[in-house]
């Protein structure tokens, strides 16, 4: 890690420049003129959650959504979704008709540049990109897919699974999707529940440098789901589909129908399902999460726009796989007419991926960030990265640390924008503001139209003190329902069981008097010694500036009335050991920087720690087995990257 830096400090001030000329500035202009009046930030995030109807019609207007807005009310019934809330009703709306606007407007604009691990480099502009999709639209049209069928997906990070999931939405068909590192079991788990007409799969794909075959696997997935009219596979494994054009009838001769007619969109509903995303599954079932083409559609514009400042001049990229929400984040920059960067492997060098393909917004998780800086990579020395203007981070809390190694080693003039949010409403609602200072360790505002607040102990709202993450205004892309869900009962127990009516999201925030935000982690993995409680973050941050540590998972294996141990695992760097001396500075630091009460009562060194496919820590997996629970219990070892890992955590 870099120098060290108090939480808080102060590393940008966005210019008068980049005031001026920022979009969400633009939009406060625009409202000016329809007498809504706003003079700084706050200001208008408070009209935004105060009078919600004027701001998502807004919205609407302001982008100029492709689709019949009618005349009805912005929302009827309530208060939230779960209790029958509906947006828009009377409104029609197509997603891939907002996402391909641009092959109208500006056809020979890059709508997708892809890189693979393997060499692959292909180039789409929006003409190309609404050609294909209209030739897949064909092809499943002509398997019978149509209105509200289920399109499942196992494929990697490549231009056919922008193209299929496209040509599903245009039908009003459903799209779901998985990454081919998830093995059938995890697979089958989540599309099992929403019974889909049709698979579309790759053969295999490379990671690392290692290939692996998955036509096994595609035959297990196929032969779990009944309802399957057909299964398409395209030939990704063969080399050359890595490196060829993406054109008419190659790779997926099975499904492109090159002629097929024109690429028209199916009007639906506001509130029509547009895919099926899935919580991590790390116990029990995955939750199949439903979200609206009007919502996202709203949300992502919003999101993309006012707080990562993204428009048709800009190169969008996230480091994802197809089985995070942050796939369908980063597509969603085709709303907002960026070119976006697709890339399939590993995340070896992502700072000369952004350097190559002149990324202007560079999306990575938070690991990442941390990861450079302990190899004490210099990004903005090693390449010309003079275009970029901003970098996402998301997944876990940057540490302050983090923050300050961005503008060290990366660049002075850019916007850091610290996200959270989640798969749930799949966007982040504390993030980015480019009107706003950014401090170290501080998400800089609360999104626009998301009435974010802590509730403390009293479950009432608190200022500067850490509390429940919630949401007390209901936002579009909250999700439709769940799939299976008659009567909503999973929904409701999932979010709003301990507060009738208002979002629990599931994390401790701290929420600054100027707006500003903290998180400290998870709410159900807290660290509660003494009366003391504390997020997981301010553990990690401590422990992972250790040159010697890699990776920390720390765990309070305590009940409710009941203290219980602390018990802190690390994962050593190459060479290293966990020998007296780095026990002794590792008690040593963490009672200093923390309380005597949080110096663990036992420190383990293992080979890795256990995280999701997505990446994210299993605490609350690991907290259980080791408080007695099964191990197959407690944890979906087809949900994680290293189940193998988990062998050594038990009590």
């Amino acid at each position: 890690m870099t120098r060290e830096v108090a939480e808080g400090s102060a590393l940008w001030q966005p210019s008068e420049e980049v005031v001026a000329n920022a979009r969400v500035t633009h939009f406060v202009h625009w409202l000016w003129e329809r007498g809504v009046l706003t003079e700084t930030y706050d200001d208008l995030w408070r009209w935004s959650v105060t009078e919600v109807d004027a701001f998502w019609d807004a919205i609407w207007s302001y982008f100029e959504v492709v689709g019949e807005r009618g005349g009805g009310p912005v929302r009827e019934g309530g208060p939230m979704p779960v209790d029958g809330l509906k947006w828009f009703p009377g409104a029609t709306v197509n997603y891939a008709a907002n996402a391909l606007r641009r092959a109208e407007d500006a056809p020979d604009d890059t709508a997708l540049i892809f890189r693979s691990e393997a060499g692959g480099h292909r180039v789409l502009t929006y003409r190309e990109l609404a050609l294909h999709v209209a030739e897949v639209r064909a092809g499943l049209a002509e398997l019978g897919v149509g209105k509200g069928d289920r399109v499942a997906a196992y494929l990697p990070n490549i231009p056919e699974a922008l193209v299929c999931f496209l040509a599903a939405a245009s039908l009003g068909a459903i799209w779901s999707s998985c990454s081919p590192d998830f093995g059938s079991s995890s697979v089958i788990d989540r599309f099992a529940q929403i019974e889909p007409k049709v698979l579309i799969a790759v053969d295999g794909y490379a990671y690392n440098g290692k290939r692996f075959d998955r036509r096994e696997i595609v035959g297990e997935i196929e032969a779990a789901l009944p309802t399957l009219a057909a299964t398409v596979l395209i030939p990704y494994l063969d080399p050359a589909a890595t490196t060829d054009g993406l054109r008419a009838g190659m790779p997926y001769a099975d499904l492109a129908r090159p002629g097929g007619g024109p690429l028209e969109f199916e009007d639906v509903p506001f509130d029509h399902p547009l895919w099926v995303v899935y919580s991590s599954g790390t116990t029990g079932l995955p939750k199949p999460i439903v979200h609206g083409h009007g919502g996202i559609v709203l949300e992502h514009l919003k999101a993309l726009t006012f707080h990562q400042d993204l428009g048709p001049e800009d190169v969008f990229f996230w480091y994802t796989t197809t089985g995070w929400m942050m796939w369908n984040y980063l597509i969603g920059g085709l709303l907002v007419g960026s070119t976006i960067v697709m890339y399939d492997g590993a995340p070896l060098d992502l700072w000369t991926l952004a350097a190559e393909n002149g990324v202007t917004y560079m999306g990575v998780g938070a690991p990442y960030i941390t990861a450079s800086a302990k190899e004490g990579r210099r990004p903005g020395e090693e390449h010309d990265l003079s275009g970029l203007r901003g970098i996402g981070s998301t997944g876990s809390p940057l540490p302050p640390e983090g923050f300050a190694w961005v503008y060290d080693a990366v660049g002075k003039d850019l916007l850091l924008g610290s996200f959270s949010g989640g798969t749930d409403l799949c966007t982040g609602f504390v993030g980015p503001s480019p009107l706003l200072p950014l401090r170290a360790g501080v998400i800089q505002c609360r999104g626009l139209g998301a009435k974010v607040e802590a509730f403390g102990d009293t479950g009432d709202p608190v200022v500067d003190e850490v509390g429940e993450l919630v949401i007390t205004e209901p936002m579009p892309s909250m999700p439709v329902f769940f799939w299976n869900d008659e009567g909503g009962d999973r929904y409701r127990e999932s979010y709003f069981d301990m507060y009738p009516g208002v979002w629990r999201h599931g994390d401790w925030v701290k929420i600054l008097p100027d707006g500003g935000c903290v998180i400290y982690g998870r709410s159900d993995s807290t660290l509660n010694r003494g009366g003391i409680r504390m997020g997981t973050s301010d553990f990690y941050r401590v422990v992972e500036a250790f040159e010697e540590i890699t990776d920390s998972l720390v765990i309070d294996t305590g009940r409710l009335g009941q203290e219980g141990r602390l018990l802190l695992y690390i994962q050593l760097a190459e060479g290293a050991s966990l020998d007296d001396d780095l026990l002794g500075r590792l008690k040593r630091e963490i009672r200093s920087a923390l309380s005597p009460r949080h110096v663990p009562d036992e420190i383990h060194a293992v080979p890795g720690i256990p995280r999701t496919l997505s990446g994210k820590k299993l605490e609350v997996p690991v907290r259980k087995i080791l408080q007695g629970t099964p191990v197959d219990k407690a944890a979906n070892r087809d949900s994680m990257a290293n189940p193998e890992i988990l062998a050594h955590f038990t009590p």
